[in-house]
């Protein structure tokens, strides 16, 4: 829906209420025309329900409306004595209607000084849940959100099993787009894991205002433009969703609006010049590493490297046996040899567990080669390793055309090292437009900003007229992971539109390194990492023992005020 269709939408809306609620005004000492004029109809309805002018806002908050518009409903009818539990359901399963056979088939009277306070514990309980996931709502989605780091495009800046806060307010909340949701959830119900939004109406984008815009080196909690899937690793048939429930994705912000961006064998450059990263930054290549005594896994995991497969050869196996190694394993083959060969990851199989299947005659192949992702630190700690003799980062070549490469045309032989210039399109900017460059900004001027392209030979046609230009509606940024060659990113779709941006990332509460596995509070915590910060410069500090601090300083306090409370009233 546009502009004018939600004002329309609005106005109908407010004939809705004026017809279902004039007289019932009328009996609260009111008059018949206040309930007809949009806004100040709800501030004069607060009053007649003894709830604070303030409501009236929450009404008008997307998603935020949907929980209240209920509890008013129900509010209403009880002003005037409908009080019994099935009129409660009337109301809110007629979504409301239930209200205009009070107003119009009812002789009720206005109860003025009604208590407000639930009369059951259940009635007390429910309302205390309404009001907490209200507010729980109001925060989630326009203040702070929780999120997780589910996969490794960031590693090792951000890690799998990092439990985020998710800022709103620095870049500004971005207004639901969705307008029929349910709360505090974002694409998919839990339990029941069906689709927890309907695709429409669609509210028109807004974005609150904030205090800083995207710049580089942030990282950037956005809506995945690509985003085709109903539930995030879930494969299915691809599916088209609105702009605020597509999958979130977090990476780096590398290149913002105006900037033109290269990537020179895995490094990024911005107008030419190298993009220095934040020292907090920790890239992540795929480097050769090469030793003619045989790269021992032992030494890898010394180290702390990861993304790295392990090779065992085995004689013949049970089924049994195979059952029980088949949770670590990528994938199994049969040697010239008539032996079988397993590869696992980097943590490869357990002594336990091969013990445990009486695998005597398992043996880990040590290669004098393998290809392995490390960070510099890493990379510098090998090297000084007289076992080792080379490391070497491995780089696609330029002018190789790499797999699923934005833009996808064989005019741009682009891969994951080595592609561009690309420009980033900055709002009111116009460009040159041609069918060379036009696969770079097809998907910006017919998907993102909603026009209709047609090509005929060397003739670009955009809204029905002949055009060799084109102004940009949109901010638009280029996102990578710092894991450069394990990450899908802008490398794979394209630009981040400003219209996709979420949020920031701003604290790490929590940390698990077991967290692929199943969560067990028991294994593995990372506590250096929890309650530190995402940005800022040096190492994180971690503020966790502050915290633990304050809470023990708070129970105290609580604990004293209670008791001098209790003396007081004694």
């Amino acid at each position: 829906m546009n502009g004018t269709q939600w004002i329309l939408f609005i106005l109908l809306v407010q004939v809705i209420h004026f017809l279902g609620t004039w007289k019932l005004y009328v009996k609260a000492g009111r008059k018949a025309w206040e309930a007809a004029i949009p806004v100040y109809n709800a501030i004069v309805l607060m009053q007649i329900i003894n709830r604070p002018k303030w409501w009236t806002l929450l009404l008008f908050i997307p998603i935020i409306n949907l929980l209240m518009f209920p509890v008013v409903w129900v509010e209403t009818i009880r002003s005037f004595g409908q009080n019994k539990l099935w009129q409660t359901w009337a109301v809110i399963l007629t979504l409301g209607f239930y209200i205009y056979v009070v107003n119009y088939t009812m002789d009720v009277n206005y109860i003025n000084d009604r208590s407000l306070k639930p009369t059951t514990g259940l009635g007390e309980w429910v309302s205390s849940i309404v009001f907490a996931i209200v507010a729980a709502t109001l925060v989630h989605t326009y203040f702070i959100q929780p999120y997780v780091i589910p996969t490794g495009s960031l590693e090792r800046t951000l890690r799998i099993g990092d439990f985020l806060f998710v800022s709103k307010f620095h870049f500004g909340a971005r207004t639901p787009m969705t307008a029929v949701a349910a709360p505090m959830v974002h694409d998919t119900l839990p339990i029941v894991r069906t689709k927890s939004y309907l695709s429409k109406p669609q509210i028109p984008y807004f974005r609150l205002p904030g205090f800083q815009t995207p710049q580089k080196n942030d990282i950037v909690v956005f809506s995945w433009p690509a985003d085709t899937v109903r539930q995030f690793f879930v494969k299915e048939a691809g599916v088209k969703k609105p702009i605020d429930k597509k999958s979130n994705y977090v990476k780096r912000c590398v290149g913002t609006p105006g900037d033109t961006l290269s990537v020179v064998n895995g490094d990024v450059y911005i107008d030419g010049k190298k993009l220095k990263l934040s020292d907090r930054a920790k890239p992540m290549f795929n480097n050769i590493v090469y030793a003619q005594s045989g790269v021992s896994s032992r030494l890898l995991n010394e180290i702390d490297a990861d993304s790295f497969e392990r090779k065992y050869i085995s004689g013949p196996l049970t089924q049994e046996q195979l059952n029980g190694l088949t949770p670590y394993l990528l994938g199994a083959q049969q040697t010239a040899e008539g032996k079988i060969a397993l590869y696992t990851n980097q943590n490869g199989i357990p002594t336990e567990v091969i013990r445990g299947l009486r695998l005597a005659d398992l043996k880990e192949e040590t290669p004098r080669q393998r290809i392995v992702n490390l960070t510099e630190e890493m990379v510098s700690e090998l090297r000084k390793n007289a076992k080792i003799d080379s490391v070497v980062r491995a780089v696609e070549p330029k002018g190789e055309a790499g797999n699923n490469i934005f833009p996808k045309s064989p005019l741009y032989p682009w891969n994951n090292d080595n592609m561009g210039p690309i420009y980033i399109p900055e709002e009111g900017k116009t460009i040159k437009l041609t069918v060379q460059n036009l696969p770079l900004y097809k998907k910006i001027i017919k998907d993102y900003e909603g026009n209709t392209l047609a090509v005929n030979g060397n003739t670009i046609t955009i809204n029905g007229k002949q055009t060799d230009s084109y102004t940009f509606k949109m901010d638009y940024y280029w996102m990578m992971g710092d894991n450069r060659d394990h990450s899908e990113d802008s490398r794979t779709w394209g630009f981040v539109p400003e219209n996709h941006i979420v949020g920031k990332p701003i604290f790490i509460w929590l940390s698990m390194d077991n967290f692929q596995d199943g969560i067990r509070f028991n294994e593995r915590l990372r506590w250096d990492r929890m309650f530190t910060t995402v940005g800022g410069s040096g190492e994180p500090v971690s503020y966790f023992k502050y915290f633990l601090i304050a809470l023990a300083g708070y129970f105290v306090f609580d604990f004293f005020r209670k008791k001098r409370k209790k003396n007081t009233e004694a």
